[in-house]
């Protein structure tokens, strides 16, 4: 698959979830075989404020080319700089928001506000195209708002004709989140309006999941989101499966619990102790899903306060 000049090595990408995400998300996705992840969604406005922790968001140490940083704003000046700054940072392609359903995005016009708004989205894809030229910008967006104002192959010509090198089309209004069954015939019908990549995103929980989107929507990637928490080993199942069609096994018990504890040290690397404890306790909960015993583990990992802590809780399960 190739986006603008940049070419992957494989269609399956990780998908950008705030609060997920990070580096140490990435390192261990793209290990697993992704072809691309995308980062935490990045504020225009605290790149130019220069916010210390929006700064510490775009660490790509030890990350394998190309990366993905993803914005969001609905200025289309700020967003030009914004994209800029990733760019001067690193980021080999820059994606732009406009799927994100949240309601603290959603109010402030940015995030999927902005599939209300496709002459403003045409605007901020103009300027972000303009402020970095060379580098392939990618658009992120959803169904439409609600099943009443289902508009996603029109905004999706609106983003290629602004200059977007690809977009990524979630089967899921805005006003569903995260609910129901997406829609991948929408995703079939972006592809046949225009001419750069489509990538098909929405409940692509197994290999299985992945030739079905591919095959029944003619899209060109594949964007695993939720499927992939605490399961990085999707990725490789499914590009395995995607070459050869046949299932990888499943990883051990011993594979989840050294994956969680390295996960776990990329995050102090980045974030310092503290802050890395109390953000493993979700991944924790993901990374021991039906591990027996897991459910008494969990609530322990909650109260755990250092790093060494969890190593032992979590090695603890094995024994």
């Amino acid at each position: 698959m190739q986006i603008g000049p940049i070419k992957l090595d494989n269609p399956v990408i990780a998908a950008p979830m705030a609060g997920v995400t990070d580096r140490a998300f990435r390192i261990i996705a793209r290990e697993q075989g992704c072809g691309l992840a995308v980062t935490e969604m990045v504020s225009d406005l605290a790149l130019l404020y220069a916010n210390p922790r929006t700064y510490r968001m775009l660490d790509f140490r030890e990350e394998k080319y190309p990366l993905s940083v993803q914005i969001f704003g609905s200025n289309p000046d700020a967003m030009g700089k914004a994209a800029a700054i990733v760019v001067e940072r690193g980021a080999h392609l820059v994606d732009i928001n406009m799927g994100c359903p949240t309601p603290k995005i959603v109010k402030n016009g940015e995030g999927s506000a902005l599939m209300k708004n496709p002459e403003l989205a045409g605007k901020i894809v103009e300027s972000v195209v303009k402020a970095i030229p060379g580098i392939p910008v990618t658009v992120k967006f959803r169904k439409g708002w609600d099943e009443d104002s289902v508009n996603a192959v029109e905004f999706a010509r609106i983003v290629e004709a602004a200059g977007a090198s690809a977009v990524s089309v979630h089967g899921r209004t805005r006003n569903q989140f995260y609910s129901g069954k997406a829609d991948w015939k929408i995703i079939e019908q972006v592809k046949a309006a225009v001419a750069v990549p489509v990538i098909g995103n929405g409940d692509v929980w197994t290999p299985q999941d992945a030739v079905r989107l591919l095959e029944s929507t003619g899209c060109d990637g594949i964007m695993v989101g939720r499927g992939a928490m605490g399961n990085p080993w999707l990725f490789r199942q499914i590009v395995h499966f995607l070459q050869c069609r046949e299932e990888l096994a499943p990883p051990t018990a011993r594979e989840r619990i050294d994956t969680a504890i390295r996960h776990l040290e990329l995050m102090v690397e980045s974030k310092g102790e503290h802050v890395a404890v109390f953000e493993m306790r979700k991944h924790a909960a993901w990374y021991t899903k039906g591990i027996r015993g897991a459910a008494r583990i969990r609530e322990i990992i909650n109260q755990a306060r250092t790093q060494q802590e969890i190593v032992d809780i979590l090695n603890s399960l094995l024994h």
